[in-house]
């Protein structure tokens, strides 16, 4: 454990005013505070993403490894296997992913992108990297095929040509397919692109081109010619082989599927039309929707499957996409809740020889991801276990809580596991492949989703894990209008009422807080039995100011000295406004909506099934014609049983054990005569706030201030828009005062006082920390009798820019925890409640006359300080940033101390030591380039923080080195080794008269040797930044011993080959000796020596 000096610290690391350097005369015990937190206990990475791939493109699969791939169209890539084991890769030119080829049981991936390369990424590490790239110049790449156990890839272009590309070396051959050689010499017309490419199941030698305009080719890769030309006067979009290799299907743009013979090209052998009408006077039937994709997959001992998507009738309109099964003669239409962008069917067999027997289909949505069993009957649906349905409706906000409760996780998937869907596969899921993480955290992680529909899910985040626990619909509580028509005049957003904009939760008590866009606030409390509660309590609170213009002082950064407000009363109810009951008029005596909420509380009776249940309703109503003002901070406690929440008008204060309000008061009033601002009279603001600024969804089109508001909106985006400008103006010149932050702790919030009471901190948007002190009755009867008093404390300490986060240190600057109670059964008898209910609270400190037993720490946009109390001389200070802003900060828990995390607008993430604010990370690491990273960013306790990366993926990164050290051995492993299946058995008279699978010495035909090389111009190579060696170096455990073995093993079989070759070559040397030695015996074998 090091000691720091302050001066020292203050003199060498940070540039903070003199009167703010020096410690009070009575505090010399306190200058020397050990800290155990250095610069080496820091490292930032990424560690997973989790949730729905974002505007998907693509999708391949191993059926060895079971490993699914998904390409998007930013050039990310998702790999799936087993629930647990995913992994995250991005392509640094950011194009779209057009197609995606395993290269099957082999650990690596082909992708081809829209800018026209291709990649062949290495699947054996835990962290897949690129080991080449090849980049085309000429040509636009459109489609790609690589056969089952080939290292050769067919490259189709827009201009028709196919190229083909080793994918061992990442070089072209010289063998190249010309569009005009493919097509019929009497063509005059370009057949179009390249749509399909595939070989014939049976004879690898044969090679099925599709062009866009109709025409498909049977192409002869030895005699480099056409066998037999298909012509369709529809569009194609793809083809699919029958297993025998006699048939093909095509799918054209008319929605018709036409099925061909190979050895008859002249017309098809079948034309049907799934989806069209069948006239009776035996016309054609009227076209379709095209049929993009079309499989045609057999089995041993029914039917066929023949499965396609799209092909639908036009005159259904506003009908679901389909995915259409057809299975002899039944024809099954799956609906899907989103456009479909790719299926793949599952089948038993990697070889495309044998019967296939198909047993799921895999589809992609725009949005989902569903898997569907094609061995049952009714086609039911897997249940998925991976963590996509983050955003089944678009997230607000988010908060994150590591090292929770240990026993907080088990009670939440108890209730959460009876909100299920049934009706599942009864089947495991099929995709299975890799192999989970050997290390693991030592701490539970819960992650809590605030949704635009008014929902909240609670999610095991444990483990690098994620995996939705419970979900919870605030919407419930209130009346739905059954049409537009019935919309209420008083709502105040355009769509999405009920979306969530802050959380508030105790994991210790489990009460949970939410505030919603239509300003309204709901207190929930944790409840194993299920019970039904006839009225809802509701709480109207009317928030007004007559004072809010306001100026601030020159000296924005300096401290204020704090003294007694008017209004330090133990009980100020008397002169404060009460709750108001809802009225059933909607308009004052002026014709003004006055004195109602913006929504309807239910009346009728509510079934509250276990888990989260409603305690009580706050709403704030319309002031005389004027909507409420948006909530923009929010806090609970247990321990005093209050909820606190603030605006641009002010803050309210309520009690919600007893249901009500304690206290109604704007910011100027809180200041009293010591009030810093000049402030000017001026009404609230006349506006509506649609709930677009919560939640972008997919609408990227919006500019990115108007998708998003932070809680301190108004001061918070016009300081976003001037960080951006050249021109940096104090962001203490708001002219708009607004509550920001909230803490409920037991402190000295006076000067005078020598013990902690319970007191409430707040912060506001002009930069002011000011305090209340609160007198809670000490027994649970005295609790609910007798009101809670309030006692205004004045401003503590004032900082440049809003106030974003307040803790509480101790003597020794370790972090003192939130005073809370431990969690009981709401509902269970007054006894058992009683005896089971605990309050848990900070030791409280008593403080010797003139000395400082405490520590306020107090962090704004701009700048951090450390505050001594109950002196309140500030003795430390640290300017955060100059010429940008903060968005997110937090006091967090790392294992081997406490500091301050901090994401900034310009994208840089910082930690301060505490209590000395030395700056001990600060890495460039994510400009702001979406207000949705903005309003989502949250850090949690050892090292952990996550922020919602898309409007479906949540990125999840950590701060600490113990975990960047151990991520390795978390991160689950794709590949395993598993031996490829076993060829199809030829049968005797297949292997007698050839009636087997053709092979073809691809090696021969493409090879340099025989092709040549290929014009350099037409592509270029790029070697990868994770190369052989580097693949080499980066295997580890069983695989790479494996890899490694393999490797050895075929280097010594090719020096045993290159033996044997000698050896031959020797043998047939000795032979040849031999013979002519022979040969001259007989020659001269009757000659006398004189005749030689």
């Amino acid at each position: 454990m090091k000691k720091f000096n302050i001066r020292k610290v203050l003199d060498g690391l940070t540039a903070v005013s003199s009167s703010a350097s020096s410690p009070q005369t009575g505090n010399r015990e306190n200058d020397i505070i050990p800290e155990t937190l250095q610069s080496e206990h820091f490292q930032l990475c990424k560690t997973l993403r989790h949730g729905f791939p974002y505007q998907p493109s693509s999708m391949a699969f191993d059926p060895v490894q079971k490993i699914l791939a998904i390409g998007t169209q930013n050039g990310a890539l998702r790999l799936f296997g087993r629930a647990g084991v995913e992994c995250y890769c991005q392509h640094e030119s950011a194009s779209a992913v057009i197609q995606l080829q395993f290269l099957v049981n082999e650990g690596a991936l082909v992708s081809a992108l829209a800018d026209d390369s291709i990649h062949l990424w290495n699947l054996r590490q835990k962290l897949p990297a690129i080991l080449h790239s090849l980049k085309f110049n000429r040509e636009r790449i459109t489609f790609c095929h690589l056969p089952f156990q080939s290292k050769w890839l067919y490259v189709g272009t827009e201009r028709g040509n196919i190229h083909i590309v080793n994918v061992e070396s990442f070089t072209l051959s010289g063998y190249v397919i010309m569009w005009n050689k493919a097509i019929e010499l009497s063509s005059k017309t370009h057949p179009g692109p390249v749509v399909h490419i595939s070989d014939n199941p049976m004879d690898e030698g044969k090679l099925l081109i599709g062009f866009e305009c109709g025409i498909v080719v049977l192409w002869d890769l030895k005699s480099k010619k056409a066998d037999y030309r298909y012509n369709y006067d529809e569009a194609i979009h793809s083809v699919a082989w029958h297993h025998e290799g006699k048939q093909f299907v095509c799918s054209h743009s008319d929605g018709t599927l036409t099925t061909w013979n190979v050895r008859v090209p002249a017309k098809p052998a079948q034309i049907i039309t799934p989806h069209g009408k069948q006239p009776k006077d035996g016309k054609k039937p009227e076209p379709c929707k095209p049929i993009l994709k079309v499989e045609y997959k057999t089995t041993r001992a029914g039917d066929p499957f023949m499965i396609l998507s799209g092909g639908l009738s036009y005159d259904t309109v506003g009908r679901r996409a389909c995915l259409t099964v057809m299975h002899g003669k039944s024809t099954a239409v799956l609906e899907m809740d989103y456009p479909i962008v790719d299926f793949l069917t599952l089948c038993e067999t990697p070889y495309p020889n044998d019967f296939q027997e198909p047993y799921s289909v895999v589809v992609l949505l725009e949005k989902d991801l569903v898997v569907i069993d094609l061995a049952q009957i009714g086609y039911p649906i897997f249940e998925n276990p991976y963590p996509l349905s983050i955003h089944e409706s678009p997230v607000t906000c988010c908060e994150y809580f590591a090292d929770c409760p240990a026993e907080v996780i088990p009670a939440l998937y108890s209730v959460g596991s009876r909100q299920k869907r049934q009706g599942f596969s009864k089947k495991e899921w099929p995709i299975s492949g890799g192999n989970w993480g050997q290390g693991t955290l030592s701490f539970t992680e819960i992650i809590i989703t605030g949704h635009a529909d008014g929902s909240i899910k609670f999610w095991d985040a444990s483990a690098l894990m994620l995996q939705v626990l419970y979900k919870l619909k605030t919407a419930k509580v209130f009346e739905k209008p059954r049409c537009k028509e019935e919309k209420s005049s008083t709502d105040i957003v355009d769509e999405d009422p009920f979306a969530i904009q802050i959380l508030s939760w105790c994991p210790e008590s489990r009460v949970l807080c939410v505030a919603g866009v239509s300003a309204h606030v709901i207190v929930y409390r944790f409840s194993k039995q299920e019970v039904t509660t006839e009225v809802v309590q509701l709480l109207e609170v009317r928030m007004q100011c007559e004072l809010n213009e306001v100026e601030s002082p020159e000296d924005g950064g300096e401290q204020v000295s704090a003294v007694s407000t008017p209004g330090t009363s133990s009980s100020p109810l008397s002169s404060l406004p009460q709750s108001h009951p809802s009225t059933s008029s909607n308009n004052s005596s002026d014709g003004l909506r006055d004195n109602v909420p913006c929504l309807k509380v239910r009346s009728s009776p509510l079934k509250q099934s276990p888990g989260y249940q409603v305690e009580l309703v706050i709403q704030l109503v319309w002031v005389s014609g004027e909507p409420p003002q948006p909530i923009t901070s929010l806090a609970v406690n247990s321990a005093y049983g209050l909820v606190v929440l603030g605006n641009g008008n002010g803050l309210a204060v309520v009690d919600y054990l007893q249901k009500t309000l304690l206290l109604n008061v704007s910011t100027a009033e809180l200041y009293g005569s010591t009030d810093p601002h000049h402030r000017q009279p001026r009404s609230p603001r006349k506006t509506r706030h649609p709930s677009a600024g919560l939640c972008d969804g997919n609408d990227s089109s919006a500019a990115p201030e108007e998708r998003c508001k932070s809680p301190t909106s108004d001061a918070r985006d016009s300081s976003f828009s001037r960080s951006r400008s050249s021109s940096v103006t104090s962001i203490d010149r708001e002219s708009r005062e607004v509550i920001s932050s909230f803490l409920f702790c037991d402190s000295l919030s006076k000067k005078s006082e020598m013990m902690a009471v319970p007191s409430l901190w707040f912060g506001t948007s002009l930069g002011s920390m000011l305090a209340i002190a609160l007198t809670v009755p000490s027994t649970t009867e005295q609790r609910m009798q007798q009101p809670v008093g309030i006692a205004f404390c004045g401003c503590v300490v004032r900082l440049k820019g809003a106030i974003l986060r307040m803790a509480q240190l101790d003597a020794c600057g370790a972090l003192l925890p939130h005073v809370c109670e431990s969690w009981y059964e709401p509902n269970a008898p007054e006894e058992e409640r009683e005896r089971t209910r605990k309050r848990r609270p900070t030791s409280p400190p008593s403080s010797q006359e003139n000395q400082d037993c405490q520590y306020a720490v107090v962090c704004s946009e701009k700048q951090a300080k450390v505050v001594a109390l109950p002196s309140q001389n500030c003795i430390y200070e640290h300017n955060i940033t100059e010429t940008s802003f903060v968005l997110r900060a937090d006091v967090v828990m790392m294992t081997a101390g406490v500091c301050i995390a901090c994401f900034c607008a310009n994208g840089h993430i910082m930690t301060l030591s505490l209590p000395s604010l030395r700056p001990l990370l600060d890495i460039n690491y994510l400009p702001l380039t979406d207000m949705r990273i903005a309003r989502t960013f949250c850090f949690s306790n050892q090292g952990q923080a996550l922020y919602l990366t898309s409007p479906t993926e949540i990125q999840r990164l950590t701060y600490s080195q113990e975990t960047c050290d151990n991520l390795q051995e978390m991160l689950g492993e794709l590949f395993t080794p598993v031996e490829t299946p076993e060829a199809p058995n030829r049968g005797f008279f297949k292997g007698l008269f050839g009636g087997g699978a053709q092979s073809l010495d691809r090696e021969d035909l493409f090879g340099e040797l025989t092709a040549g090389k290929a014009s350099r111009s037409l592509a270029q190579h790029i070697p990868g930044p994770g190369g052989m060696e580097g693949m080499k170096g980066a295997a580890s455990g069983v695989v790479g011993e494996l890899a490694r073995a393999r490797i050895a093993l075929d280097e010594r079989g090719q020096k045993l080959g290159e033996l044997d070759e000698r050896t031959a070559a020797m043998m047939a040397s000795a032979d040849s000796f031999s013979k002519r030695a022979h040969d001259m015996m007989l020659k001269y074998k009757d000659k006398k020596w004189y005749q030689l």
